[in-house]
């Protein structure tokens, strides 16, 4: 094995761990953090403060590094516009995290203990990623046919 493959081995494992012991794969803690009027759990913020914590300075050092120690480059988003598919995106994970009391890492963490609510949500996440490819590469196809025609007419 060589080391990129348990380099992410560990840390995808280091992950999970850190998931499960902060409770991030009880869907009922998830909907308890997210009932603001009625029982609260205010415990899922202090997990996404250490979170932000942890990128917030990882972002600042990791420029600074001449290079990854287990890549070529560094993959930093350059993107900084907001259009309408990252918005969508969005809406749909928020409603799916409030509505399954899942976000994807969780879930997948919660299947390797063989909960059916966890195997559901992965399911109805994989189809709904399936049917995202299928449109897009429809519209894509559309789009470029459309093109094609443009430039024959012109």
């Amino acid at each position: 094995m060589n080391r990129r493959v348990l380099a992410t081995f560990l840390a995808g494992f280091l992950f999970s761990v850190g998931l499960g012991v902060a409770g991030m794969t009880q869907p009922a803690k998830v909907v308890g953090f997210l009932d603001v009027t009625g029982n609260w759990d205010p415990s899922l913020a202090f997990v996404m403060m250490g979170a932000i914590a942890v990128h917030f300075i990882a972002y600042r050092v990791v420029p600074r590094m001449g290079s990854p120690l287990l890549a070529e480059r560094f993959g930093i988003p350059t993107r900084r516009d907001v259009d309408l598919r990252l918005v969508s995106g969005a809406v749909l994970f928020g409603a799916g995290w409030g509505l399954g009391g899942f976000c994807p890492g969780p879930a997948l963490v919660s299947v390797t203990g063989g909960a059916r609510s966890a195997i559901i949500f992965v399911g109805a996440m994989m189809g709904g990623m399936l049917l995202f490819q299928l449109v897009d590469s429809l519209r894509a196809a559309r789009h470029q046919r459309s093109a094609s025609r443009l430039a024959a007419d012109t």
